[in-house]
């Protein structure tokens, strides 16, 4: 297993302009939206480092951004990492789908667009999980349901 400062190095590499926050349990790494792919990629085909295993991926709403939180582990090597890519653009919020490098990214990207309404590029079959079409976005800081009295 590869210490945090050697996967900090090697990441560093791999995308220019990654942040790196301290004080986290887990390595994390925050890249553009438009690297966020290309990173995971990265990760996933190098061999000295092999992020071949996609745990969970989520959204959170910041209220003046949104981020896309994936967590990825190499279980050769049993280190792991937590991938985020902000989004600024509340209005059509996208990122590139990761389902062409995790399978497992297909129904965790849909529950992401169901709730928060994020749009996944590239996905194979992005609609609705769970709720209506026109229900709205359940997750998002800005959501009312004026029928059922819900606000954020």
């Amino acid at each position: 297993m590869l210490s945090r400062e050697e996967l900090t190095n090697i990441i560093s590499g791999l995308v220019p302009g990654a942040e790196f926050p301290e004080g986290k349990q887990l390595l994390e790494v925050i890249v553009p939206a438009e690297s966020y792919f290309s990173l995971a990629e990265k990760l996933k085909s190098d061999p000295k480092i092999a992020f071949n295993y996609l745990i969970t991926q989520t959204a959170v709403d910041f209220q003046t951004y949104m981020t896309v939180v994936c967590h990825l582990e190499s279980t050769e090597f049993r280190h792991m990492v937590v991938l985020k890519a902000n989004l600024t653009d509340r209005e059509n919020p996208a990122i590139d789908s990761l389902t062409a490098l995790y399978p497992a990214a297909e129904y965790f990207e849909r529950e992401i667009f169901d709730l928060f309404g994020i749009r996944f590029n590239n996905h194979p079959n992005l609609k609705r999980l769970f709720l209506e079409d026109d229900y709205g976005y359940p997750l998002r800081k800005d959501f009312r349901d004026e029928i059922n009295i819900i606000e954020r």
